[in-house]
């Protein structure tokens, strides 16, 4: 196992996992190429979030949806104490086991959770109760989900989006432009993703540079593209590219993917 990847190169497009992912995959002999394809930008607590959160606070609630576990702390960790008190009746509807963990951290209990861990099942579970008349808290990470939101909204509901951070472009682009290059190269022999925007970004950076048919090229021909989950996934189906996904939505279940689809392909 220690070597398995040997002689394989695996291109690490994430920003807070980046280092993690690295590491696993060189114990097992791969080489690893480093170019964030987003970065992570936490709003002012005193800016939008804060008056997002003075929103929730000024009428009771009727359903919190819980996105992402990272996001969904972030914000109780900006907010005040009288939060968990204030959505403490509230029905609470969580999309996968990050956002559920995070929903029980911050005093809450979920009502539901997504078993695929996709926001149209979210959405779909949440007309299916009714939500005509009621107060949903939507808590956004990058993605504002303005279809999801329309949805509610045209089903009678008011919807009260709470976004906690933005996604942006890498702080430093050279990384991310090298990486690109090197698939098309043809230099690299897996890609993993551990977020939709930094899919959505990886191929929107070539497009801006007019690598992007190349890039998809490659992509399509050479590289396994593995994906942590089918959220993450959703970019890299709607370009139309093959990829894989792990049984579960993890860190350790995408480098076992990685690890054990490679030496297949190579033969």
């Amino acid at each position: 196992m220690q070597d398995v990847l040997s002689g394989f190169t695996v291109g690490i497009t994430a920003e807070r996992k980046a280092e993690e992912i690295g590491n696993l995959l060189a114990r097992r002999g791969a080489r690893v190429l480093f170019g964030a394809a987003m970065h992570t930008v936490p709003l002012p607590e005193d800016g939008e979030l804060a008056d997002a959160t003075e929103r929730v606070l000024s009428a009771p609630v009727d359903f919190v949806v819980a996105i992402t576990g990272m996001g969904f702390r972030g914000w109780f960790e900006a907010s005040g104490e009288a939060l968990p008190a204030h959505l403490g009746d509230a029905r609470v509807v969580a999309r996968g086991a990050k956002a559920k963990g995070a929903v029980r951290g911050a005093g809450l209990r979920e009502e539901w959770t997504s078993p695929s861990e996709e926001s149209a099942e979210i959405l779909d579970y949440l007309l299916e109760q009714g939500v005509a008349g009621k107060r949903v808290v939507l808590q956004v990470h990058g993605d504002p989900m303005l279809e999801f939101r329309r949805a509610l909204t045209e089903a009678g509901a008011e919807v009260v989006p709470v976004t906690v951070y933005r996604w942006t472009d890498p702080v430093d682009l050279e990384p991310l432009d090298r990486l690109i290059d090197a698939v098309i190269a043809g230099e690299v022999d897996a890609l993993p993703f551990t977020s939709a925007p930094a899919a959505t970004n990886f191929l929107a950076r070539a497009d801006r540079t007019d690598r992007g048919e190349a890039l998809r090229k490659a992509l399509r021909d050479d590289v396994l593209i593995a994906c942590v989950g089918p959220v993450t996934a959703a970019p890299i189906a709607k370009a139309g590219l093959p990829h894989a996904i792990p049984d579960r939505a993890r860190t350790a279940a995408l480098v076992r993917l990685v690890t054990e689809e490679l030496p297949n392909r190579d033969a």
